[in-house]
């Protein structure tokens, strides 16, 4: 049994990764940090740099967001594409630390933006963009604390993670998207209040705001058509079909051989 656990896990039965997937994942990334990075350099050009005691306590809140749960959120759901043939275990602890790491800086921009508006008298949530900020954030804590007690937590049984995973999945894409959307709404939100009519002048914030709408959806776009191609996904590892195996034995008890 030694002997053939060894052989699933020795070099000669990695899977190699599909040719393109590589230089894929990688465009994903130069757009991903070419989104914070733009938003970095809009914040600072235009809107004063980020500071917690001062007024700019604001710009803290998108760049936390952006980083959070566009960027480390995208990142999160590679894992799975990335490491590939790496211990199941081990890739999944990662997915779930880079979802912690997300969430801890999500809270940072959420703390910030609520602070924010109580020491300026600025009423909360009235905003599309808030309704669909606070749905993203419940959900996005929801799906974390489902995922771990079902796929790390050894209590789950087998055929109820596998009843569960697609849902997982759908869950984990559909959140990363309705993260990109509601960043789109909040960078409409605040060009408005801070152009005003100016925004339709071309003004050169504008401008470099709508790029980095443009950025946004191209990151989306990309880590969401990584996600969907079939055969790009992890190959099944030889301990998942053994466990298959004995839940089909187990679940076809009356079966003559099992008799």
């Amino acid at each position: 049994e030694s002997g053939s656990r060894l052989s699933m896990e020795s070099p000669a039965g990695r899977t190699p990764a599909p040719r393109a997937l590589p230089y894929y994942v990688a465009f994903s990334q130069l757009l991903g940090l070419t989104v914070v990075a733009v938003t970095g350099a809009w914040l600072g050009a235009y809107r004063g740099g980020i500071a917690w005691e001062s007024a700019l306590q604001f710009n803290v809140h998108p760049l936390c967001m952006i980083i959070g749960l566009v960027f480390l959120q995208g990142d999160a759901l590679l894992v799975y594409r990335v490491f590939r043939n790496e211990a199941k275990r081990t890739t999944k602890i990662l997915h779930g630390l880079l979802h912690v790491l997300a969430f801890v800086i999500a809270l940072v921009g959420l703390v910030a933006v609520f602070d924010y508006h109580r020491k300026k008298g600025i009423a909360d949530l009235y905003s599309l963009h808030s309704w669909c900020g606070i749905l993203v954030f419940v959900l996005f804590l929801a799906q974390w604390l489902v995922g771990l007690g079902f796929f790390l937590f050894p209590g789950a049984s087998f055929s109820l993670r596998s009843r569960y995973r697609p849902q997982h999945v759908f869950f984990g894409a559909a959140i990363f998207l309705l993260s990109v959307g509601t960043a789109l709404l909040g960078l409409k939100e605040a060009l408005l209040f801070q152009l005003g009519t100016k925004y339709s002048a071309f003004e050169s914030e504008g401008i470099l705001a709508n790029v980095l709408g443009l950025l946004l959806v191209a990151f989306g776009a990309v880590v969401l058509y990584i996600l969907t191609r079939a055969d790009w996904k992890r190959p099944l590892q030889a301990e998942e079909q053994a466990l298959s195996m004995d839940f089909k034995t187990l679940t076809e008890g009356d079966s003559p051989s099992s008799q």
